[in-house]
């Protein structure tokens, strides 16, 4: 008895294709039983084997492999690290750019930007601006894995967006290819641009590019109403097509719509993006609630001194480490409580972020709140609290 013929959600022909690609790329084109078991996973509970695995060699690989695939009408399906927990980039027809289309291409300290192909790792972006006294601000705790293709197709967001932002609020400038071979460059909206002037200008535009701003335009413009009471509510609202960024107050920005369309409006070739300058000296103010309502009910108060970043523990997950890490936890300056707050605070130099982690301090207890607090300086102490709340798994002794 032979096995029934997988369910495809898209018909194409996979041998004709795989035929094409191997003829028109220089790239890696496999299909081979090892290779799609490979991709078949991310960091979802789901296993989803693609019909083939392309590997690019470069950004003109990268562009032709898009457009092969979709002219054939397959899913195209961009992956950088794998990283997304919800399926995100596994079936279809996989193309990795990780392996060859990684290279910073420029970084300018004095411009605070760099320019970066979509396979760069974040921690080597990372690494590389903090020579300089810089980082890019989006940080998501799988930074040594997710690219920033990926990251700016989910939009990702990190410990830091609270001051920083999401990659979104991070993204200057892109250099895209559609699915038709068009090749667009994209400009962030600028905060001191009119925006009647940049709607003109986007409509002016020659040739397809004009052609889909007018039409982007047109929607946001007949759907406003709609949109804006839908759309970016929160900081946060990274799921879905971020419509928003097309009305005026938010520039017509076309660049961070494609921010969190997960590759399915166009294809990342090169990305320019700001990087935020370092605070000189840090500490962790570490709060401690009866409960999550407690630590909820306290983050109104905390916001608007502009924290680094503000994380939650719950004692859940500190109950399942091992006791002498629970302890270490507790001597490294983890309160009383059965959830926490771990806030972050910057400052020009030690003393002036303790004094703003004391004033958070200080007006939760001013606003009547239930809470116990320890206000951390050294490092290696704060190592151990972020450890605790990245790893229930327990902490390095």
């Amino acid at each position: 008895m032979t096995a029934p013929a997988p369910v495809r959600a898209v018909e194409f022909d996979v041998g004709a294709l795989e035929a094409t690609l191997r003829a028109q790329l220089r790239g890696r084109v496999s299909s081979d039983p090892g290779t799609r078991a490979l991709y078949a996973v991310d960091a979802s509970l789901y296993r989803v084997p693609p019909e083939l695995v392309v590997v690019p060699v470069d950004r003109e690989d990268l562009a032709a492999a898009a457009q092969l695939t979709a002219d054939a009408g397959a899913p195209v399906v961009l992956r950088g690290g794998g990283t997304s927990m919800a399926g995100n980039v596994i079936g279809g027809v996989v193309i990795d750019g990780s392996r060859h289309v990684n290279r910073i291409l420029d970084l300018d300290p004095a411009a605070r930007t760099a320019v970066v192909e979509p396979g760069v790792v974040l921690s080597d972006l990372q690494a590389a601006a903090g020579r300089h006294g810089l980082a890019f601000g989006a940080d998501p705790s799988s930074g040594t894995r997710a690219t920033l293709g990926g990251m700016i197709a989910n939009n990702a967001c990190g410990a830091h967006s609270v001051a920083w932002g999401t990659t979104a609020d991070n993204v200057r400038a892109l250099d895209v290819v559609l699915t038709g071979g068009d090749r667009l460059s994209l400009y962030a909206a600028r905060p001191e641009e009119d925006p009647a002037a940049r709607a003109a200008w986007l409509s002016d535009r020659p040739g397809r590019e004009g052609e889909i701003n007018r039409g982007l335009l047109a929607l946001a413009r007949e759907n406003k109403l709609v949109i804006g009471r839908r759309f970016g509510q929160f900081s946060r609202q990274i799921s879905g097509y971020a419509l928003h960024r097309l009305l005026p107050e938010h520039g017509h920005d076309v660049a961070r719509l494609l921010c969190g369309s997960e590759g399915t409006l166009a294809t990342t070739l090169t990305a320019t993006l700001g990087l935020t300058p370092l605070p000189a000296a840090k500490v962790l103010l570490a709060l401690g609630f009866p409960d999550a309502p407690s630590a909820a009910d306290a983050v109104p108060h905390l916001l608007p001194h502009r924290p680094l970043t503000i994380e939650s523990v719950s004692a859940t997950l500190v109950d399942r480490l091992p006791d002498h890490v629970r302890r270490a936890a507790q001597a490294a300056g983890l309160p009383d409580g059965k959830t926490w707050l771990l806030v972050e605070v910057g400052g020009e130099s030690i003393e002036t972020a303790e004094c703003a982690g004391r004033a958070m301090a200080d007006e939760l207890r001013d606003a009547r709140l239930d809470v116990s607090s320890s206000l951390v300086r050294d490092p290696a102490a704060q190592a151990v609290l972020w450890r605790c709340r990245r790893d229930g798994t327990g902490l390095a002794t």
